[in-house]
């Protein structure tokens, strides 16, 4: 009787998210992915935002120390939400959504100057193609990578005020090189709506890199911030947020 009763209860649990899935109501749980380098905190002026217009929001604070432990990690708040979501990455987190995406509550996906690898691609490849402006990478001995503070604020975030980017620079988490050497087998934005905003003036990921990612996924709706640095997830929290609220707003339709 109790196996019965809990089979039914988990059926009526799949049936209520599939009718969610399929009202064509907004959704209002977001999940926030930070890059490489620095930690979720920059998310703030977001969440912020999206908190005053009523949303659930959660920001991942994940390691940088190994891609699939990143992963899992937000795999970890995607299942921890009441119903569907948004999944929204920057940079480095962009990888991160696309191999988490597939979980069945993410119902789109948005990227913010932020890599979208297609399945088993290499990222190298692509800057190749696409060369990066910065200069300010420096690889430790030890397989971790951090941006040399002088050149942190040209490189990341000329847009941000100078002093919220230098404390930027002198506060960040050095990031294992060989996460960014990670491959996915199954990217969520093959079959997940998306949405995309590329950072005009980025050093650190080509915007035509970041144009081709948005066209190559058919995102739903691509807006280009002139000037915007590889920090506008910080410095244009309200374009950011407007993006997000029209992912949150047109996902299950």
């Amino acid at each position: 009787m109790l196996s019965f009763l809990m089979i039914a209860l988990m059926s009526q649990s799949v049936l209520t998210f599939g009718q969610q899935q399929n009202t064509g109501q907004p959704i209002k749980n977001i999940v926030l992915v930070h890059g490489a380098f620095l930690d979720g905190s920059g998310w703030e002026g977001v969440y912020q935002l999206l908190k005053s217009k009523g949303y659930q929001v959660t920001v991942t604070q994940h390691t940088l120390r190994d891609f699939d432990d990143d992963v899992a990690i937000v795999a970890r708040a995607i299942a921890q939400q009441d119903g569907p979501c948004v999944l929204v990455g920057h940079s480095y987190g962009g990888v991160v959504i696309s191999a988490a995406g597939n979980a069945d509550k993410v119902a789109g996906l948005v990227y913010i100057a932020a890599h979208a690898p297609d399945a088993d691609e290499s990222r190298a490849t692509l800057v190749q193609k696409y060369p990066s402006a910065y200069k300010s990478l420096i690889k430790g001995e030890d397989g971790f990578d951090f941006l040399s503070p002088d050149k942190f604020v040209a490189d990341f975030a000329a847009d941000l005020p100078a002093e919220k980017a230098e404390f930027m620079a002198i506060s960040q988490i050095p990031t294992a090189d060989k996460v960014f050497a990670a491959t996915i087998k199954q990217p969520a934005w093959r079959n997940k709506p998306s949405w995309y905003m590329v950072a005009g003036s980025d050093r650190i990921i080509n915007p035509e890199l970041e144009r081709f990612y948005a066209q190559r996924a058919k995102s739903r709706k691509v807006v280009e911030i002139k000037g915007g640095s590889h920090s506008i997830y910080a410095s244009r929290p309200k374009e950011v947020a407007a993006l997000i609220m029209t992912a949150a707003t047109e996902a299950l339709k």
